[in-house]
């Protein structure tokens, strides 16, 4: 049986979390599509599950966790469909930096796989953090 949209949501942020990066591209459809509307330094939309991969992967190499918390999984009235907000402990240790941030992810799962999300991140405070390393 295919994980509901809300377990795959919970799989998806704790597997960020523990920095399991290898793994998450399997939480997405092969023809995925990720949008984040409030980009800045990086691509507004990526799509299919390979491209998601190869930034999975890039994230590995780069010296920062994200610990997530106060998550809230909300069931819409599409069943497709959940909303998550929560936040993340940034911690990058190479420039003495730490934050809080909130984010807010609106989730489209079919057959146990993210088909579409639209992420809602501070990206403008995550990419002057990156600069700073």
């Amino acid at each position: 049986m295919a994980l509901s949209p809300r377990e795959v949501v919970e799989r998806l942020i704790a597997g960020i979390s523990t920095g399991n990066w290898d793994d998450l591209s399997q939480l997405y459809a092969e023809d995925a599509v990720v949008e984040h509307p409030y980009a800045v330094g990086g691509p507004g939309l990526i799509e299919g599950r390979a491209v998601l991969h190869s930034r999975f992967a890039g994230a590995r190499e780069r010296p920062f966790t994200l610990t997530a918390h106060n998550l809230v999984v909300r069931q819409t009235e599409d069943p497709e469909v959940v909303v998550a907000e929560y936040d993340y402990h940034v911690d990058l240790p190479t420039a003495g930096e730490k934050f809080e941030t909130a984010n807010v992810l609106v989730v489209r799962v079919r057959d146990g796989e993210i088909v579409h999300s639209r992420d809602f991140h501070n990206h403008h405070a995550l990419v002057k953090l990156f600069d700073a390393q």
